[in-house]
This record gives C-alpha cells, sequence and structure tokens, in this order.
C-alpha cells in the first residue's frame, strides 16, 4: 500500500471540494407583508369625488337650500348635486326659483370644486394651512394634471388656483360691467343682486357647468336665450367657455412661452384641435340651421354665424342654450352628439373622451391607412402605446354610451333621438337637452345621474389605471393572422 501523497516544500496545492459538499443550502425567511392603507392613487379622485356628491347631496336635500317649505325629494338633491360636481348642467327643477340662495352657494361651490378637481382643491387647502402632501396624494394629483415630474408640485397647484380664480373674476368683473354698469339686467337691480349673478354666470362658464340662476319674472326665456342678440354677454360666456376647455398646462404656455412653434406637442394638438373643432362645428350648424325658422332662419347673417359660433363653443363642453334644442334639425343635434364625445382638453373642465384622446385616435388612424409604423405630429414622435390607451378609451366609451342608452330606453317612453341626446349630453358632460330631462322617472333620473359621474370621472380614471402598467410577458405564443373588414 503506497503512502498518501504529500506536496513537497514549494508545490502549490489547490483543493476543491466534493460536489457532495457544495450542495445548495436552503434558508428560509419568514415574509412580512406591508400593508397599504388607503385606495389606490388612481381612485382617490372618484373616491373624493363620491364623497362630495353625498355631502352635497344632503345640503341640497335639508329645508335651508329649499324654497318651498320640507325637505327636497332626494333623488332631485341627487340628480342636482351630481350635475353640478360633474359640471354638466342637466337640471330636472328650475334652478333659479327652485333653490334658495344656500342651494345656488351649494350648486357654485360644487361646480367651482368639480372644475378645479378635488385632488387639487384639497392639496390647496393643505398647502394653504401648512400641511405636507404626501407621496400617494401626490402621485394623484401628478397623474390627474397630466405632468410628469414630483417637484413642484405644491408650486405648480398654487399657479393652477391662482390662474382659475383670476379668469374667473375677471369674467365675473366683465360680467358686472353690463349687468350694472353700462347697463341693466333688469330693471331696478340692486348692485348685489348684480354682483350675485354676475359671479355665478362667470364661474359656471369658465367651469363649464351650464347653470344659471336668473330669475324668470325678470330674464324671461330658460338659460341665456334672453342674450341671444347680446354679442357683450354671449362673448363673455363663450371665451370663458373656451378657456376652461383649454385646460391649464396649456394656457400657462401661452402666457409665458407666447410662441407656437415652442409649445409642448401636447399644447399644439390641444390649440389647433380646438379650433379646428370649432370652425368645423360652426360651419356645420350655420349650414344645417340657416333655413330653420324655429332658430336662426329668421336672423341676420351676422346673428346667424354668432349664434352658431356659440351653439359649437357650447357643444363639446357646456350646458348653456340660447335657443330650444328640441328645434333644431334632427342632423344638427347628431352634429352635437359628435361633440359632445369629444369634449375637451385633458385636465381641463370639460367632459368627453377628451380632445387629446380623439387627437391621438385620429393620428393612429391616419398612420395606418397609410402605412407609416410610426405615430407623429408637429415633427414629434408619438409612443405607439398612448394611441392604443386612447383607442382603449374610445371603444370603451363608445359601448358605455350604447349601455346607458339601452338602459334609459327601456325606462323611459320617450322619442329616440330626445334620449340619445340625453345620453351624450350626460355622458359629456355637457348639459343641453331637447327638454326631456324633467319629464324624466325615477329609474331615468338615476341612470342620468350615472351616466353623468361616469362621463366626467369615467376616461379619468381609466387612463389613470393604464398609466405607467407594462406586465412583461415570460413567455409568447406562436402568432397566428386573422382576417379583418
Amino acid at each position: 500500500m503506497q503512502p498518501p501523497w504529500q506536496p513537497r516544500p514549494g508545490d502549490a496545492v489547490v483543493r476543491r471540494p466534493r460536489q457532495a459538499e457544495i450542495g445548495p443550502v436552503h434558508i428560509n425567511v419568514a415574509r412580512r407583508s406591508v400593508p397599504v392603507r388607503g385606495p389606490a392613487s388612481s381612485m382617490l379622485v372618484v373616491y373624493g369625488f363620491l364623497v362630495l356628491t353625498f355631502i352635497g347631496t344632503l345640503l341640497l336635500w335639508l329645508p335651508i337650500s329649499r324654497e318651498e317649505d320640507g325637505f327636497a325629494p332626494f333623488l332631485t338633491a341627487l340628480f342636482s348635486a351630481t350635475s353640478a360636481i360633474t359640471v354638466t348642467g342637466l337640471v330636472v327643477v328650475d334652478t333659479a326659483s327652485y333653490w334658495t340662495t344656500f342651494g345656488h352657494v351649494i350648486l357654485l361651490i360644487l361646480a367651482f370644486i368639480g372644475g378645479l378637481g378635488f385632488m387639487t382643491a384639497a392639496a390647496f387647502l393643505l398647502i394653504i394651512v401648512g400641511q405636507r402632501i404626501g407621496m400617494q396624494s401626490q402621485l394623484a394629483i401628478r397623474e390627474g394634471l397630466g405632468v410628469r415630474q414630483l417637484g413642484g408640485l405644491p408650486r405648480l397647484i398654487r399657479r393652477i388656483v391662482v390662474l382659475s380664480v383670476t379668469i374667473q373674476l375677471i369674467g365675473t368683473t366683465l360680467l358686472f360691467l353690463r349687468f350694472y354698469v353700462f347697463g341693466s339686467l333688469w330693471d331696478g337691480i340692486s348692485l348685489g343682486s348684480a354682483l350675485w349673478q354676475s359671479a355665478f354666470l362667470g364661474v359656471s362658464a369658465f367651469n363649464n357647468a351650464g347653470l344659471v340662476i336668473l330669475p324668470g319674472e325678470h330674464v324671461p326665456g330658460a338659460s341665456l336665450e334672453a342674450f341671444r342678440s347680446d354679442a357683450w354677454v354671449l362673448g363673455i360666456v363663450a371665451g370663458l367657455i373656451i378657456l376652461g376647455a383649454l385646460g391649464y398646462l396649456a394656457i400657462f404656455e401661452v402666457i409665458t412661452i407666447r410662441r407656437f412653434r415652442r409649445f409642448s406637442l401636447e399644447t399644439k394638438i390641444v390649440l389647433t384641435g380646438s379650433l379646428v373643432l370649432l370652425i368645423a362645428a360652426t360651419a356645420f350648424l350655420y349650414v344645417l340651421e340657416q333655413d330653420n325658422d324655429d332658430t336662426i332662419g329668421g336672423l341676420s347673417t351676422a346673428d346667424q354665424i354668432g349664434d352658431s359660433f356659440f351653439n359649437a363653443t357650447i357643444a363639446r363642453t357646456a350646458g348653456f342654450s340660447i335657443d330650444n334644442f328640441g328645434e333644431h334639425e334632427d342632423t344638427t343635434n347628431v352634429v352635437f352628439e359628435i361633440m359632445m364625445f369629444i369634449g375637451g382638453a385633458s385636465a381641463s373642465t370639460a367632459g368627453g373622451i377628451k380632445l387629446n384622446t380623439f387627437a391621438l385616435i385620429v393620428i393612429a388612424t391616419v398612420a395606418t391607412v397609410r402605412g407609416q409604423r410610426n405615430l407623429s405630429a408637429f415633427d414629434r414622435d408619438i409612443p405607439q402605446e398612448l394611441a392604443r390607451r386612447a383607442l382603449v378609451i374610445g371603444a370603451l366609451a363608445t359601448f358605455t354610451v350604447g349601455s346607458f342608452l339601452v338602459l334609459l330606453t327601456m325606462l323611459e317612453d320617450q322619442p329616440l333621438a330626445d334620449l340619445q341626446l340625453e345620453v351624450f349630453s350626460a355622458i359629456g358632460t355637457v348639459g343641453v337637452s331637447t327638454g326631456v330631462t324633467p319629464l324624466l322617472s325615477d329609474g331615468g333620473r338615476i341612470v342620468i345621474s350615472a351616466a353623468m359621474f361616469v362621463g366626467r370621472f369615467g376616461p379619468l380614471t381609466l387612463a389613470l389605471l393604464m398609466a405607467g402598467r407594462d406586465t412583461p410577458v415570460p413567455y409568447r405564443y406562436a402568432t397566428e393572422e386573422i382576417r379583418i373588414g
């Protein structure tokens, strides 16, 4: 038997462990779950508005909010609060005569918060009292405003609130000059009444709420029909509506940058799209209604164009009216429905699927028809993922409109064209109507209330839920094509 090998002096020895000695070592580590308190950031806005709607409903339900004795019907209070918080403008009662001044104040506060945004308003109050805004709230605010950075959000919120209040104060002042200084809203109007009417109309117009409290005994006609030939009032209201529908970020860039070529891509799309839709809608409404004696047929050419422009302005966003929609041509109301479905800019006071979403769908469609792989606008490429999300929002919004229309036709015995306009108006949070809103049953009012809420917060919530989601798939199936068209 040979002796075991021993290294000689100076030999380098490398010892390798045996396979059995290098087996895996298993270590069990207890997993600690960290509870997440509070809802997801993308849903904070919806939950906040639900709470505000409930509070507003209770306040309007109280006898102090109603001109007549006793509590208001709960569904009437719910419908009115929902219409105000979603800045829609549909009403089942006459706002001016049914509610007291206290009720009017509640409606105005709801419309102001609805236009500004719950998270923005809440964050501003926290800033005012010196409280810190949590990360979860900052994420919700950032996503709701459509900005990318977290830094500087408090400053941005202050600027948004200051800009909003400033524009509404300017609008209120201009209306007050017309209602009291250089004219009179009605004979013998007091300073306080003129100021209150100016403030309510100015806030309602900028926030695209479509609510008015003009007393019928002094200012006859529904909504703004009494000012049909008043270029001053209609011009101020239209200007406020357009500014509210553009969104705060676009207004900031217009004020600070001032050069179109230096604007961000989003601002270019918003400004260009808004101008194109305003011109197109004005032309369509003028051509379709110029021979209709029940609307603009008996007016001068200048007044016809002016009325068409104002109607084109309210078509995508605000629920004011200067004529009876029940007397419009059916084709005219179809044009209104298309405009209401599109809506205003993202992060604005307007509703609809949003102009940004519609623009992306158009860009993607044109690129596909041309056979282009890349999406681009104004010499900038657009991520394909954004176009896909826009198509999803558009498809789901179309399905939602159809679903609510089916529900409403099952509950109401009204002409289909009237119910169709009602659904588009509620989903688009516009507020125009052929007059069937007060005739709705309790079930119909619940359906329209739900449609207003979904129309206001559905596209936003869906966009927030999809934002930043990228779920990797560890495998791919075999590719197989299907026929389309």
